[in-house]
């Protein structure tokens, strides 16, 4: 694979999504080919698996089948978008990937790390990201912005204890491996996050050109 795998990770209103738009179009504006993706999701059937996972219902998901459907999405993502769109030398950012599995599934719901690394292998084989991006802020400030974007959806309705876990989960696994994390401040205003995003753009440049 000769593209960049650049995955963003968070929790609830961190600013993904507006950071990852404006990611792209400063790597567009080098002449980069560049990939927008998300999960769960990023293909017509895994966007199905998507609504499965957050829409609110009755009808209690339990754990394990959380995990399976998050690992089911990503086998189909990978296979029809990310691993397609590296091969032809094009950087994919993708708005969460398996960081958010040991945050959410891991962290939030207690299921093991050695469960979840398994099927990390098995779906993934030793496709990791190249450079992940962990936009932290704190959990109060988080849901504020999400519950003003309108309805919750399933996952965004867990109460402290649990995101409290994400965010743990998330800064651990970022202390670990600091080779390929960068943690973001998100908490601060839009100006001066993208102004750390830009401060990263010689290194996101030096990856990709090798």
């Amino acid at each position: 694979m000769t593209g960049l795998f650049i995955t963003l990770e968070g929790p609830e209103g961190a600013g993904k999504t507006t950071n990852r738009e404006y990611l792209a179009a400063r790597l567009r504006a080098e002449g980069i080919d560049v990939v927008l993706t998300r999960e769960p999701g990023g293909t017509p059937l895994a966007e199905r698996i998507r609504e499965l996972l957050l829409a609110p219902s009755d009808d209690a998901m339990c754990a394990d089948t959380e995990l399976l459907l998050v690992f089911a999405a990503r086998a189909q993502h990978l296979a029809e978008v990310i691993r397609p769109a590296l091969e032809r030398g094009a950087v994919v950012l993708c708005d969460r990937f398996t960081d958010a599995t040991y945050a959410y599934q891991g962290g939030g719901r207690g299921l093991s790390k050695e469960r979840i690394a398994t099927l990390e292998s098995f779906v993934q084989g030793h496709l990791r990201p190249d450079l992940t991006l962990v936009f932290d802020l704190p959990i109060e400030v988080g849901m504020a912005r999400a519950s003003a974007r309108g309805r919750l959806d399933r996952f965004e309705q867990e109460g402290r204890t649990f995101f409290d876990a994400v965010r743990s989960t998330y800064l651990q696994r970022a202390e670990a491996a600091p080779q390929r994390y960068r943690l973001i401040d998100a908490a601060q205003s839009l100006e001066h996050v993208q102004a750390q995003l830009d401060a990263l753009m010689p290194q996101v440049l030096g990856l990709y050109r090798g």
